[in-house]
């Protein structure tokens, strides 16, 4: 089932025969064309918290502010879109097609209610950090807890709520690698967030990975291996099409790389939002020095390099794919026309010759005797005719007659057998 649309500005001014003409989606985001992802990324947190409609309920320019901030971050967070808008504008990009991530905590209670029953029903609702969290953090009014590495903690956090982690690394357990987990037994939604410090001591938002179901549980992890780590969204990788092909062939589109890739020696945060639309999220985290999976490193680096030719080798493959089901198409296509042709002409060759065998056939009478039949044949014919015989009387008197006549003749004939041998 296809994810539900949400509408941009320009498609809703349509309506009112009003063209609106939209800003340079860089300039939007006060960010150069040639800003990293990350750059792109931090820009959008700050805006988005500045113009969230939970700080500027009243504030309709604050909320246009809003929609156009976002507008511009799918875009430009897409490379693909962001390819396209580069070398052709807004032209190259669909408008109406562009999703917004939903924040739970600015919902009502029937809206929450209907984002839960399509999500269960396997629709991808993408959900956004609530502005309040991201407000807290950037202004330092947080409880931050230790996290040892090493040292799994398993706790409980309520629905669009966060808990904060802070996580020492040394020297050597940056150039090794490190990995921060968070998995769930009772799979639980949840986001694994990532935060850079400014430099008024708050916290802004950097990386966030959603939940996903993996086995039995549900997990999202956070790989700094000091070489590209690959992310699969799973919101880009699962929508649905029309066309199972299409799905196909569109599987690897998330397949994109992580805006960090390695960690300094020092503190960093970490946080774990719970995404659940009713509950409360039971989860476990754990940080991990990559020292020890030496061999899963460079395994993942093969594997994902794989991946990427895959993914390469996936847009060759569509076109000669569909190439070939064009030909496939049209091959089975004549097929069911040439058997309909040839079902016809042997249908019509049957019924010729049932032509044959099927006409009526001529009525014949059955006598029962030879001479009981045709004189009564005969008297038929005379009866229809209206002839009298023998002086007026009816059929069945000349039979008698003939019936008489008969046995004086059967006499004539022994009288002259008699004769002949002298004994008369």
């Amino acid at each position: 089932m296809p994810a539900p649309k949400f509408k941009s500005e320009a498609s809703s001014n349509s309506c009112n025969n009003k063209k609106h003409v939209r800003q340079d989606l860089y300039e939007v985001l006060g960010v150069g064309r040639n800003s990293t992802d990350h750059e792109i990324k931090s820009a959008y947190r700050k805006l988005a918290l500045k113009y969230h409609p939970d700080k500027n309920a009243n504030d309709p320019e604050a909320a246009d502010m809003f929609k156009e901030v976002t507008f511009s971050y799918n875009i430009l967070s897409d490379p693909d879109k962001r390819r396209q808008y580069d070398s052709a504008g807004f032209e190259a990009i669909e408008l109406e097609r562009q999703e917004l991530e939903l924040d739970l905590s600015s919902l009502g209670a029937v809206n929450t209610m209907f984002a839960a029953l399509f999500s269960k029903l396997g629709v991808p609702i993408k959900t956004t950090v609530s502005a309040t969290v991201l407000e807290e953090a950037l202004n330092g009014a947080v409880t931050i807890c230790p996290l040892l590495v090493g040292q799994p903690v398993t706790r409980k956090v309520e629905k669009q709520c966060a808990h904060f982690y802070s996580i020492t690394i040394k020297e050597d357990e940056a150039q090794a690698g490190f990995v921060c987990r968070v998995q769930s037994s009772e799979k639980s939604k949840f986001k694994l967030l990532y935060f850079d410090r400014e430099e008024n001591g708050g916290l802004s938002l950097a990386l966030q990975e959603d939940s996903a179901k993996t086995g039995k549980v549900t997990s999202a992890g956070m790989f700094f291996l000091s070489f590209p780590v690959y992310r699969l969204d799973p919101i880009i990788s699962s929508v649905t099409s029309k066309d199972p092909d299409a799905t196909f062939f569109k599987k690897l589109d998330g397949f994109q790389p992580c805006e960090i890739t390695e960690l300094k020696a020092g503190t960093h945060v970490f946080a774990v939002y719970g995404d659940n639309f009713f509950k409360s999220a039971s989860y476990t985290i754990e940080a991990l020095c990559a020292a020890q999976f030496t061999e899963e490193k460079e395994y993942l680096r093969a594997v994902e390099a794989q991946i990427l030719t895959k993914r390469a080798e996936l847009s060759k493959f569509e076109t000669e794919y569909r190439e070939v089901l064009a030909q496939f198409t049209e091959m089975t296509s004549r097929y069911a026309q040439e058997m309909q042709a040839i079902d016809q002409l042997l249908k019509q060759r049957n019924e010729i010759h049932a032509s044959y065998t099927n006409r009526p056939p001529l009525k014949r009478s059955i006598s029962k005797g030879k001479g009981q039949g045709s004189f009564k044949e005969a008297g038929e014919e005379c009866q229809t005719e209206g002839l009298l015989i023998g002086g007026g009387k009816t059929f069945e008197s000349w039979c008698e007659l003939q019936s008489r006549c008969s046995s004086w003749t059967r006499g004539m004939v022994t009288l002259v057998e008699l004769h002949s041998k002298g004994q008369c």
